[in-house]
């Protein structure tokens, strides 16, 4: 009976393949890798007009990395799909069982494997980007900013391969997690955010506004002014350490949005996010469908190009008081 359930439960990982969902291939719970026991998967989300790009999403906040619904990751993505991005969902060791420097190494591994499975996935390994906001912003940024070849001497032929990426968006990250770090002792933790419980001595080398250099990928940075849990000097310190190394690099400040965009702002964020990859990634914007809709705070009339700009329409009754602008910068 033990080899008939052993055989059953094994047949079941081998056989599962992808659900098809409005055009939209699913595979779900890839493993990339194991974690005192425990499986580290990822949900990989192809399209049908796949063009080889690719856009890992860190599924993180606060450090806390949870499954979702297919069909909820499907939507949040879909503006990434229309432009012919695969997107991976990438799960990690999360909060509270793991702290930061124990969090950062699985989302090099995914990168890793994504790359050295690249063909069997159906992407190009070096037209990769990562994106996240929050947690997950700073968990792609550490991805950017601090990747490596891979070590060859290594028995894991995962860590042998490199894990740089081609592009980065990241929303409101925490950039620097020197102050954070809390040490190990109960008395003085963080129980709002436990991975921040660990050892200050390691917090240089999680924190991405350190490790800068000249020959970082392209990032693009979207904060809004008003949030109230990672304040926006984060990444105005951040764009300015980019800038200081030569690194492509645009920040855009939302006016008035607060931590996790919401309605106009989300859509603003996620258009301007999809253009950086169109650019950076190598996609063909003549082949880009074009998604239009209406941003009635920020831009009045407006018409958003997931692969293109977002372009301003002025409309002449907008008054004053309601009409926000966006704040943006950037090296070109």
């Amino acid at each position: 009976m033990a080899r008939v359930v052993v055989f059953v439960a094994l047949f079941g990982v081998l056989t599962a393949g992808p659900v098809v969902a409005q055009g939209v291939s699913v595979t779900a719970d890839v493993v990339y890798g194991h974690k005192y026991g425990m499986a580290l998967t990822f949900d990989v989300f192809t399209p049908a007009n796949a063009h080889g790009a690719a856009v890992l999403n860190m599924v993180s906040g606060g450090w806390r990395s949870s499954w979702r619904p297919h069909d909820v990751s499907q939507r949040r993505y879909q503006p990434l799909l229309d432009a012919g991005f695969t997107v991976f969902a990438i799960r990690h060791g999360s909060s509270p069982k793991f702290v930061l420097p124990e969090i950062v190494p699985d989302v090099r591994r995914a990168v890793r494997y994504v790359k050295r499975n690249a063909r069997r996935l159906g992407v190009d390994p070096n037209r990769l980007g990562v994106w996240g906001g929050s947690a997950g912003g700073h968990l792609s940024l550490m991805l950017g900013l601090a990747s490596d070849e891979g070590d060859p001497s290594s028995e894991d032929a995962v860590l042998r391969v490199g894990n740089r990426v081609a592009a980065v968006v990241a929303y409101y990250p925490p950039v620097d997690l020197r102050p954070l770090a809390r040490g190990s002792d109960p008395a003085n933790g963080n129980t709002r955010f436990p991975a921040l419980n660990f050892d200050p001595s390691e917090a240089s080398s999680v924190s991405p506004i350190i490790h800068v250099s000249s020959d970082d990928p392209p990032t693009l940075l979207i904060h809004g002014d008003a949030d109230g849990l990672v304040p926006v000097s984060n990444s105005h310190e951040m764009y300015a350490a980019l800038q200081e190394h030569g690194v492509k690099s645009k920040v855009i400040i939302i006016p008035d949005a607060d931590h996790g965009f919401v309605g106009a702002d989300a859509e603003l964020a996620m258009g301007s996010l999809v253009d950086w990859f169109v650019e950076h990634l190598g996609v063909r914007t003549s082949n880009c469908p074009v998604t239009t809709g209406t941003l009635a705070r920020p831009l009045g009339s407006a018409r958003i190009d997931f692969c293109g700009s977002i372009s301003e329409i002025p409309r002449p009754s907008v008054t004053a008081g309601l009409c926000r602008g966006v704040a943006a910068g950037g090296q070109e």
